[in-house]
């Protein structure tokens, strides 16, 4: 018979979104050399890593090279300085975890495609419309039925609860990639007190919380009975400019249990399984940023992108575009001007300004009339490519 393929790759898109407006970008700087190119599309951090957390794993590496202080093989779950150290952090809005429920990963977007391995294939997804291109992929690839949940301008891209949309699984991402909107607690409430009426289970992805100011929940475990319903993903990435460095975190609680199984005991079992920890080295320096030291200097680079958010969103208000993000996230998603649709932006952006930024399209058909920059580039680029935006449509 030979080997059969699992034919629901078939219905995927042929090339991953950011995959793509790469291959656009090179084939632009192809034709032109000569272009000045300013790159504000993928959300990759340009700060680099803090001292402290640079210390750390140097530090960590020489005791790799000594028989007395070497490490070999750790807990598949990662290991307990990491997670006391996450433990505390949570404390910190407001938030009781064991270090059991805590298992330390290789990233976000791995564990977003990972957990659905404790899921049978028979549950119906609910995911946002825009969306994570993730959540939808990794769902296909297992042959799941997934229901959209359309948002626009008529409620800040943030879909609420419907009871005509029944979902088995719910994903919810806040602040929100890629639209930066923000869940104030009350929504979360709502999202929650759904879940737990209907059984389901919310993945909720938390990258981007070390944004968020003010009153706005950090974690979805902020809200009363979420313990019940909900797992909670988060990276390094972002908050510590981990992305080349590779760790992140999924929480799942004790008390989340679904046909007299436990969701966190799965995971475990999965993980030990498929998963052999991450790296000693890594997840060193990732406690050294909660450490005080740590603290204050990725905060120091959290504020430098939090600044290139305003410039962007100071120039969409001067142009008087509309928006959603840019406040409380790295991302700012924007109405195109003159009408156009996000692919079309896209060609005029990069070929008369020669910046590049991601079309909303690429992430449902909500986003049709949309576009997303980040805020992880430098602060000169940044600046260039909003006056070069505004000269083209100010």
């Amino acid at each position: 018979m030979g080997a059969k393929v699992n034919a629901n790759f078939e219905a995927l898109q042929a090339n991953y979104l950011f995959a793509e407006v790469n291959r656009r970008v090179k084939e632009y700087q192809k034709a032109h050399p000569e272009a000045d190119v300013i790159r504000m599309g993928i959300g990759d951090v340009t700060r680099p890593l803090a001292k402290s957390v640079v210390a750390a794993m140097v530090k960590a590496s020489e005791e790799q090279g000594q028989a007395e202080t070497f490490h070999g093989y750790g807990a598949e779950q990662g290991y307990e300085f990491l997670k006391d150290a996450l433990r505390k952090y949570y404390a910190g809005f407001g938030v009781s975890l064991e270090n059991d429920e805590i298992f330390i990963s290789d990233g976000a977007k791995s564990d977003c495609g990972n957990i659905l391995n404790i899921f049978s294939a028979d549950n119906t997804v609910l995911v946002p419309d825009p969306v994570y291109p993730v959540y939808v992929d990794t769902n296909v690839m297992d042959g799941r039925n997934i229901v959209y949940m359309p948002s626009g301008e008529e409620n800040g891209f943030l879909p609420m609860p419907d009871e005509k949309l029944e979902g088995d699984i719910i994903y919810l991402c806040s602040p929100n990639n890629p639209t930066g909107a923000v869940y104030n607690r009350e929504q979360l409430t709502e999202w929650v007190d759904f879940a737990n009426r209907h059984g389901s289970v919310i993945l909720f992805d938390a990258a981007y919380e070390c944004f968020v100011t003010g009153d706005l929940p950090h974690s979805i475990y902020e809200i009363p009975g979420a313990k019940t319903c909900a797992i909670e993903i988060c990276s390094f990435s972002k908050k510590a400019g981990f992305t080349g460095t590779r760790c992140g975190y999924t929480v799942v609680p004790m008390d989340l249990v679904r046909e007299e199984t436990s969701l966190n005991a799965m995971w475990l079992r999965r993980q030990c399984t498929k998963f052999n920890g991450t790296a000693y080295i890594v997840q060193r320096g990732a406690e050294a940023v909660f450490t005080p030291e740590g603290e204050k200097e990725t905060e120091e680079n959290l504020e430098y992108y939090r600044g290139n958010a305003k410039v962007i969103t100071d120039t969409l208000d001067r142009m008087g575009i509309f928006y959603t993000g840019g406040k409380n996230s790295p991302y700012i998603w924007f109405k195109c001007p003159k009408d156009m649709d996000s692919w079309e932006f896209f060609r005029e952006l990069l070929e008369k300004a020669h910046v590049v930024g991601t079309p909303g399209a690429g992430f449902g058909a909500c986003g049709q009339k949309f576009f997303r920059l980040t805020a992880f580039s430098t602060r000169e680029n940044t600046i260039e490519a909003m006056r070069r935006l505004e000269e083209m449509f100010g």
